[in-house]
């Protein structure tokens, strides 16, 4: 995909933005845009802004293209719906919500832990689309209203997850994605220097 006709205003950016910039550069709309571009024809598969929870619904008898619906308008809402779409498999991408039934706020400790297994491919994509668009990334367990388990190991896993995509190779829709995303951003090829951990 080339994007550099259909995006130039952020192509010369190569240093991490400021908090000022944060609000123009990192538009939901361009993450709809770059999706599209990439996936709209290949995939039969669009990024669709929500106005509530996320949410992934595939092709059905109202609607002929598969749907990823992030929440709200936020950035790294979409991000992390991508992500999730970028892991699953061909048979999921058939299935509402991929065919899992998601567990809301307020896990107990053991739903908390289960979570966390599911979640740390997810963020370690998210967090590689994140630094290809100059965008700060936390890892998150979100569980505000139940337990929290240990979100030091948590990150620690999420961690090592994108050291071994770095090594070797991200699923390939992310890895397109990724891509798309340094290029409209003007982002250096990805390396481990980028993916510090906190207090490193």
């Amino acid at each position: 995909m080339n994007t550099s006709t259909a995006f130039t205003h952020l192509n010369d950016l190569s240093d991490p933005p400021s908090r000022e910039q944060c609000a123009e550069l990192h538009r939901y709309q361009d993450v709809i845009a770059l999706f599209n571009a990439a996936f709209k024809e290949s995939e039969n598969t669009r990024l669709i802004k929500g106005e509530g929870e996320p949410e992934y619904i595939p092709a059905n008898e109202q609607c002929d293209f598969h749907q990823v619906i992030f929440a709200h308008g936020y950035f790294a809402s979409a991000l992390h719906e991508i992500a999730h779409w970028c892991i699953a498999g061909k048979a999921r991408r058939l299935l509402n919500d991929y065919g899992y039934w998601y567990c809301p706020d307020g896990r107990s400790e053991d739903e908390q832990r289960a979570f966390e297994k599911v979640e740390v491919k997810p963020q370690a994509i998210e967090w590689a689309f994140s630094v290809a668009a100059k965008k700060r990334f936390r890892v998150s367990t979100d569980n505000l209203n139940g337990a929290q388990g240990d979100s030091k190991a948590f990150t620690l896993h999420v961690h090592q997850q994108v050291l071994c995509y770095l090594r070797d190779g991200f699923p390939p829709r992310a890895a397109l994605f990724i891509d798309a995303l340094m290029e409209f951003y003007g982002t250096a090829a990805l390396n481990i220097e980028q993916f510090r951990l906190p207090n490193e």
